[in-house]
């Protein structure tokens, strides 16, 4: 008999069982042959504190100090960029992301394949950073088993019922057993909870593409910040030598192993296109994968109210990762009962009960 079960083996559940390990015996289920197989091996990861609603702010900057300790973070600066028309939406999101407005001429001298006639407006923040979601994936895994965590692959989840002590979970033909059950299971995390004979949470699945292409104009990308259009309609960030570029969609989607639709994935390159005057000759490689969210936005985190030992972690839209550190320290606290660091407020806006 283990203290908790955790159904998924991405950036949640293994943060989470990181945390949990501290306190009782922790099983992992993962339903693929590898950790972070679906959202979480899938990001363009950033770290940026005043990205997302208030109570995601409050896990980023809550978050900070252990990704910096984890060796996770390394510069690469934010760049906004706005064209012809676009003014009313540059401005809004220039004030939401607390940048500072440059000159076209600035931001060209950044990313030198910007277009100088399209570019009409800039702002940039040199503090956002790149975030190493495998680094921080492995380094959650590394604690989990040094406390004892068991972490299993391979192991789709097919039956959970009650037990006297807790819960059984059928997974991959085997029987587990636990006092609690921690549902981190992404985009399957609603199939979960009905599984359990818990209440789902509205979770919404939306794909988001991204396509690797060549350094455009074979220039050195190293140093280019991220930069993007108003209204997140695209964005590029540099990645090892090469430039992914996103349509930066937010389509509705069944819970799956995501890949790009290549019509949004040419619509996107298209808008991208639109600020440099380097073209996209070849995508080297392109993926998508599944952001999900609940209606306010913010993450779902905690025990179900009414029954206390079914533990969400799910909902993390396009933050899990840089939330992840904070985000698991909240659930473990309060299925410890211990006072959160986190305020009132922030507690309240993150935790199920607000759903019900």
């Amino acid at each position: 008999m283990q203290d908790f079960i955790v159904i998924g083996g991405g950036m949640a559940g293994l943060s989470a069982a990181a945390r949990l390990s501290e306190l009782g015996r922790v099983t992992v289920l993962e339903q693929e042959e590898a950790l972070g197989y679906h959202a979480s091996g899938r990001s363009a990861a950033m770290f940026a504190e005043t990205y997302g609603p208030a109570p995601v702010v409050a896990l980023s900057r809550a978050s900070a100090a252990h990704h910096r300790a984890a060796g996770c973070l390394s510069p690469r600066g934010f760049l906004l960029l706005g064209g012809a028309g676009e003014d009313a939406a540059f401005a809004q999101e220039m004030a939401e992301l607390g940048l500072e407005e440059i000159s076209a001429a600035e931001a060209c001298a950044m990313v030198p394949v910007l277009h100088p006639d399209r570019i009409t407006r800039a702002a940039w923040h040199a503090d956002p950073q790149d975030l190493d979601a495998d680094l921080l994936l492995q380094g959650f895994a590394r604690e989990a088993r040094a406390n004892g965590a068991v972490i299993r692959t391979r192991l789709p989840v097919t039956a959970i019922s009650r037990s006297v002590q807790g819960w059984k979970v059928t997974a991959g033909g085997e029987l587990f057993e636990a006092r609690q059950l921690v549902n981190a299971a992404g985009a399957w995390a609603d199939q979960v909870a009905r599984l359990a004979g818990v209440a789902p949470i509205g979770l919404q699945p939306k794909r988001r593409s991204m396509a690797r292409l060549p350094a455009p104009g074979g220039h050195d990308v190293t140093g280019w910040p991220m930069f993007m259009g108003p209204g997140e309609s695209w964005y590029a960030k540099p990645d090892a030598g090469k430039l992914l570029v996103s349509p930066a969609e937010a389509d509705p989607a069944e819970p799956h192993d995501a890949f790009a639709d290549d019509m949004v994935l040419a619509e996107g390159l298209a808008r991208y296109e639109a600020y440099v005057s380097e073209p996209v000759t070849r995508v080297e490689h392109n993926w998508a994968g599944l952001r999900s969210f609940v209606r306010d936005g913010a993450l779902v985190l905690g025990p179900e109210p009414d029954q206390p030992d079914f533990i969400w972690c799910a909902a993390q839209g396009g933050y899990g990762i840089q939330t992840a550190p904070a985000a698991a320290q909240l659930v473990a606290d309060l299925v410890a009962g211990r006072p959160p660091e986190l305020d009132a407020a922030t507690v309240s806006a993150l935790t199920p009960g607000r759903l019900r």
